[in-house]
């Protein structure tokens, strides 16, 4: 992040403690918690190699760097911290902690005296310029500037710092021996940890420059990349808060407020946040001190720009294309092309429902790889993909484009867009259903993920790619019938992205939903009212209500038309199509068929292409034309079997059987034996596939139609045994009265 203004370290004040020394122009300052630290870098130098393993210095070392930069902490949590490193060396700085603050001033004096000796020699135990070489500088720097008064109140903090770490230290003691039997009092104990932790980073007033630095850039990324293990909204708008009336010119901790904000979908703090800290870069001169006199109208035409972003975010379109012909104008008048890019970019997605919007986004890419934009260049290619598939574009283009903007991705280290183009490519698969390239493109982005956290180090990747992969791989493992290992993705996807996340939308947009990404976002497919009305319908078919679920059909088709929703639309004329034949009426039923297939084939949708032909063949079963069914069937049932769902795999087997059974009724004895045969075998086939998904009214049916076969066959003993079962599951299960044949 960029350098925080000066202003904040030309603040001399006491507070909680805190002894500053920046009147002098350093910029940090001596406080008891980094002499806890000062501490214990002289006894890891003064510990000889022997007294230590090699296994606790390297914990000791990786423990360092965040102790350093971090925010200043209890002295209980560091005897812990450095407790779980090395248990020996935490002793040590307790008793020579213990021992200054319980002694004199002159220890501590003292000890600063002996910190220089750490340079001094041919072989120096610290070099100057390393990190702790550098820490300790700057400490001893700081406390040489002190006046006596200052050095005097800094061992008074040091005395209440240790006193309460004391008291910490022993109340954690005797709750850990009293909660032990009773789970009430171990709840008590993990509520308390979590209010001592939340306090501890505001536990020693304001921040130094390095602190506030590494807390801002580190809650930043936690934002983008893990948001479960940043600090909640409440509590880090209380530390953000903290900083800036230490220095309300602190545009970075304005712009960290901005992205707090939105986590909260709060849109009047959010621009309020975004306007200030444009408004600070421009009143402390930071960007004119680096860019000149255009580093002031950089300013301006990025704000317009972000601006628009923020309105558009939230749905507020009027807003944002006001907002974006600003930034354009002032982008224009400075002859700013990277600028010029981006409201290129912003263009296209205030547009995108414009029959002429892919020829601006073909502009924008080509644009974008002139002026050495790969990130805008991979985002328009992913956008193109996007609005080619719902097109209805062939699958090998599509992958081509991807590969190409892959090529960028990798050679430009763009591991966010990396994860965006492979759920591109799972979105793709499903749309045109195949499941299982979709699963395959899935499980790569979670493997990849999990790769990076253990390479790198750090917390796994909790982005929305991610999110969005979990939630296919949850609808995929449910299609499949495996419900207890969905409900356990479902489950982990709940605990890496709670309510209060911000992308927990995708979890709640979860069933029966394609997603398709773009522009660091995720467009749905499928518009949440017409997912609710096309549920209500089907509930309403399944209660025989079928006036009132063809009524809202009716209005929904008209609504997904008018969207140019398409797989929406064959969805809602396959369900109205099914209410024409259950209510006897199978030629109404044809039209709607064919419609729904001629879309399908136009757009390339495969699956449900296949979904419509077996209900055109079930049409014609009904129509008495069980032959040109069963043609037909040849043509669908391997597509379903391959990529379909196991209860579209069951309905295809059963219809199979139906179409067999119908057709031999015209067959001589032998060869009518024969066609029996293999009705039953698929039936035995459909019913596994139902068990699978346990759906009993299904199995009923088929049991039904087993019966039926083995008592023309002349065999009781199975007769019977299907006869019983279905006995069974006719008591268990209401009827409603509808006739077998005319239920697909």
């Amino acid at each position: 992040m960029a350098s925080v203004h000066e202003s904040l370290y030309f603040n001399p004040m006491m507070t909680n403690g805190v002894v500053h020394a920046n009147v002098f122009g350093i910029k940090d300052w001596v406080t008891p918690y980094k002499i806890a630290v000062l501490v214990l870098l002289n006894e890891m130098s003064r510990t000889g190699e022997g007294a230590v393993s090699l296994m606790e210095r390297r914990r000791l070392n990786q423990l360092l760097l965040p102790l350093l930069q971090g925010p200043d902490i209890t002295l209980s949590k560091l005897y812990k911290l450095i407790e779980e490193s090395c248990p020996q060396l935490a002793n040590s700085v307790q008793i020579r902690i213990k021992l200054m603050a319980e002694g004199e001033l002159k220890d501590m004096e003292q000890f600063f005296d002996d910190l220089s000796d750490s340079f001094s020699g041919t072989e120096p135990e610290v070099h100057k310029t390393s990190v702790v070489g550098l820490f300790l500088r700057h400490m001893i720097l700081a406390y040489s500037k002190l006046s006596f008064s200052q050095v005097f109140k800094l061992y008074t903090a040091l005395q209440q710092y240790f006193q309460n770490g004391e008291k910490k230290t022993v109340e954690d003691a005797d709750m850990e021996l009293t909660s032990r039997d009773e789970g009430e009092r171990k709840m008590e104990k993990e509520e308390l940890d979590v209010s001592v932790r939340e306090e501890e980073v505001s536990c020693s007033g304001p921040l130094s420059q390095k602190q506030a630095e590494f807390f801002l850039s580190q809650q930043a990324s936690l934002l983008k990349n893990d948001e479960t293990k940043a600090l909640t909204p409440a509590s880090l708008q209380k530390e953000l808060n903290n900083l800036l009336k230490f220095n309300p010119d602190f545009a970075e901790a304005h712009y960290l407020s901005y992205l707090n904000n939105l986590r909260v979908q709060d849109v009047f703090s959010s621009t309020h946040s975004l306007l200030h800290y444009f408004d600070r870069l421009i009143l402390t001169g930071a960007e004119s001190k680096s860019n000149g006199e255009e580093g002031y109208g950089r300013s301006l035409r990025y704000a317009a720009l972000n601006l628009a972003a923020l309105h558009c975010r939230f749905g507020h379109y009027q807003q944002a294309e006001l907002a974006l012909q600003e930034a354009i104008r002032i982008a224009q008048e400075s002859n700013d092309h990277v600028c010029l890019q981006h409201c290129l970019s912003w263009l296209y997605v205030l547009g995108q429902k414009r029959s002429d919007s892919y020829v601006l986004l073909e502009h924008s890419v080509k644009k974008a790889v002139h002026f050495g934009l790969p990130y805008l260049a991979s985002l328009g290619i992913q956008s193109l993909v996007q609005q080619r598939a719902f097109a209805g574009k062939t699958a090998n283009k599509l992958m081509d484009a991807l590969k190409d903007s892959d090529l960028l991705h990798w050679k430009h280290s763009l591991s966010e867009l990396i994860d965006i183009s492979i759920a591109q490519k799972t979105a793709i698969w499903r749309l045109y259903g195949r499941s299982t390239m979709a699963l395959q493109q899935a499980q790569m982005l979670l493997s990849m993920n999990s790769l990076e956290a253990v390479n790198a180090g750090v917390q796994q990747n909790n982005t929305e790619s991610f999110a969005v992969a979990l939630c296919h791989l949850a609808e995929l493992h449910a299609e499949q019938g495996c419900f207890a290992a969905a409900s356990e993705v479902l489950k982990h996807l709940k605990e890496r992205f709670p309510p209060n996340s911000q992308h927990a939308q995708v979890i709640c947009l979860l069933h029966g939903i394609r997603f398709i990404s773009d522009n660091n976002s995720f467009y749905y497919n499928i518009k949440n009212l017409s997912k609710d009305v096309y549920k209500k319908a089907v509930v309403l078919q399944a209660q025989n209500q079928m006036s009132e679920a063809h009524k809202l059909l009716q209005k929904l088709l008209v609504h997904c038309q008018k969207l140019k929703n398409t797989e929406m639309v064959i969805s809602v004329l396959l369900s109205v199509a099914e209410l024409y034949w259950r209510s006897s009426s199978p030629t109404i039923a044809l039209p709607m068929l064919l419609q729904a297939l001629a879309l399908s084939k136009e757009y390339r949708l495969q699956y449900l292409a296949s979904e419509t032909v077996l209900n055109l063949a079930f049409a014609q079963l009904i129509l008495g034309i069980p032959e040109q069914a069963l043609s037909l069937l040849h043509m669908a049932i391997e597509p379903i079997l391959a990529d379909g769902a196991i209860l579209d795999k069951g309905r295809a087997m059963f219809l199979v059987a139906k179409c067999q059974v119908a057709s031999a009724a015209s067959y001589d004895q032998p060869k009518k034996a024969e066609a029996l045969e293999a009705a039953i075998e698929n039936l035995n086939e459909a019913k596994n596939y139902f068990a699978k998904v346990d759906c009993k009214e299904r199995i009923r049916d088929v049991v039904y139609f087993q019966a039926r076969l083995y008592h023309t066959l002349g065999k009781t003993q199975e007769r019977n045994r299907c006869a019983m079962l279905f006995r069974q599951l006719h008591q268990e299960l209401p009827s409603h009265g509808v006739p077998l044949i005319n239920h697909l």
